[in-house]
């Protein structure tokens, strides 16, 4: 371990919106976590739809069928670094349960220097096979200039989106989940006001169309992240970095290998995911414009039902790491139940009150009279329900990998996106049509569901011990410097 820091890093009282998620009673320190969390999400959701809103309004449907398409891969990109975010953020979060600041500033420093290096050569290589990517999804010929046009400039924003998402992963991982909501906001304001502005070419900005529309999220993520850095450090949050410290922006080898290793198959959940969702935009794209600017609006009301469910896993995660991290074992099963219990009620909530009101929502996107809001509403009525059992997998996901188990949430992932959902859509589509593809979300929904109750109840994601694995990692690292041929000369005479 590396001892050089400042004393006081060793544990630091609670600031800003930090909590200590091991202590007191447990559904309302969860649902006082999750909130900020859930509020944070449904802004960036919010600020999604309101660009979907401008591009489908003033570009048409063309366009907004570009953004779906282009929006897809960049979900793709982040879903390569999410993993290993999240691996780090779990150990942050041990180790704050631990009360050991110091180890969860070194975990998060090595996520950070390793990782943004790589968005940045994302960011280069996406622009170069941009092209290659959308032929690869069979955009629509006439959205694959706007496409094209857009997704460029999106690539280039990817450097500064990374480095706040592993900032805000971190602030949650320490127990606060105000201070990435506050700087959500800034980004959804900056990026929905200069939206029209970059589009339309409003006062001094220049008229670039699609392209506009990235080129104000780009602004946003540049601006929101600066801010955040300089109030992190004006209020001295548990994540900022002084003297010494700095060093931990040096990968560390042992940490690195642990990281890698945990993120890896976390990652590889969320290209799952991605990997499905591009096979089925790719069947949908051969619908037709019309069934694409369908799906993708329908996509963009199941943000907002998902988000419930993202805000409670990602609260249950953090709060189970401490936890684990404090040895408070006797609290997990405590942890699950409540999270089950308020992601039914919200997510539920939700999926009624968007089938009542799913017209006026949907014509949101759309202009009058448009052929693809029957369409969008019937999937919208077939899919929408099963968020409430993704929710379910979601918190007990959240758990199992808050103690490093990771594999067993991949293998369920896989069955239920791969066998399940791709297999009856590839099976049934020749009789059924793309009405395959809609009835299989619900249907990969409850495989899921059905497989993480099981791999919660009996699987042995509890003998996992992910701070042990970290010392044993350093162990090998010693043993092998102390090995090294320089080291095991012996005298000859």
């Amino acid at each position: 371990m590396m001892a050089d820091a400042a004393p006081e890093s060793r544990s630091v009282p609670p600031r800003g919106g930090r909590r200590d998620l091991t202590s007191g009673p447990i559904t309302r320190t969860l649902l006082a976590f999750a909130l900020p969390t859930l509020a944070s999400n449904m802004l960036q959701s919010l600020n999604g739809s309101i660009n979907a809103i401008w591009v489908g309004r003033f570009l048409g449907e063309d366009a907004l069928a570009a953004t779906s398409n282009a929006n897809l891969i960049m979900f793709l990109m982040f879903a390569g670094v999410f993993g290993f975010g999240m691996a780090a953020t779990i150990i942050v979060g041990q180790n704050v349960g631990r009360r050991d600041i110091a180890e969860a500033r070194r975990a998060l420093g090595t996520a950070m220097g390793a990782f943004v290096g790589v968005a940045a050569v994302i960011a280069v290589l996406g622009w170069v096979f941009a092209p290659a990517l959308l032929r690869l999804l069979a955009t629509p010929g006439e959205a694959m200039p706007m496409a094209l046009a857009y997704l460029r400039v999106i690539f280039l924003s990817m450097p500064s989106a990374f480095l706040m998402v592993l900032l805000m992963m971190g602030l949650r991982g320490v127990g606060d989940s105000l201070t990435p909501l506050w700087f959500m906001g800034v980004n959804v304001v900056l990026d929905s006001t200069l939206n029209p502005v970059f589009i339309l070419g409003l006062g001094p900005a220049p008229a670039l169309g699609i392209a506009g529309s990235a080129v104000a999220t780009l602004i946003a993520s540049v601006v929101s992240l600066a801010a955040m850095i300089a109030y992190i450090y004006a209020r001295d949050l548990p994540i900022r970095l002084r003297g010494p410290e700095w060093r931990y922006l040096i990968p560390n080898g042992a940490l690195m290998r642990v990281i890698l290793g945990k993120g890896f198959p976390m990652g590889l959940q969320m290209l799952v995911v991605s990997g499905a969702a591009i096979a089925m935009i790719g069947i949908v794209n051969r619908e037709g414009v019309v069934v694409t600017a369908a799906y993708g609006v329908t996509q963009q009301l199941w943000t907002y039902i998902q988000m419930p469910a993202m805000a409670v896993g990602a609260a249950v995660s953090a709060m189970a790491a401490q936890n684990i991290g404090a040895g408070r074992w006797d609290r997990l099963s405590r942890i699950t139940r409540s999270a089950i219990i308020i992601n039914t009620i919200i997510t539920g909530g939700l999926v009624v009150l968007l089938t009542i009101v799913d017209k006026a929502a949907l014509g949101l996107f759309l202009q009058d009279g448009s052929p693809a809001l029957p369409i969008a509403r019937h999937i919208q009525l077939v899919g929408s329900w099963g968020f409430v059992l993704f929710g379910m997998t979601l918190v007990l996901f959240g758990i199992v990998r808050a103690n490093g188990a990771v594999y067993g949430p991949l293998l369920i992932l896989f069955a239920s996106m791969v066998p399940v959902r791709l297999g009856l859509t590839w099976l049934f589509y020749p009789r059924f049509g793309i009405e395959a593809l809609w009835w299989s979300f619900p249907a990969g929904s409850i495989a899921s569901a059905g497989l993480s109750i099981l791999y919660y109840k009996y699987g042995r994601w509890r003998e996992v011990r992910l701070i042990e694995e970290i010392h044993q990692e350093e162990a090998k690292e010693r043993s092998f410097a102390d090995g090294e041929p320089g080291g095991s000369l012996q005298p000859t005479g």
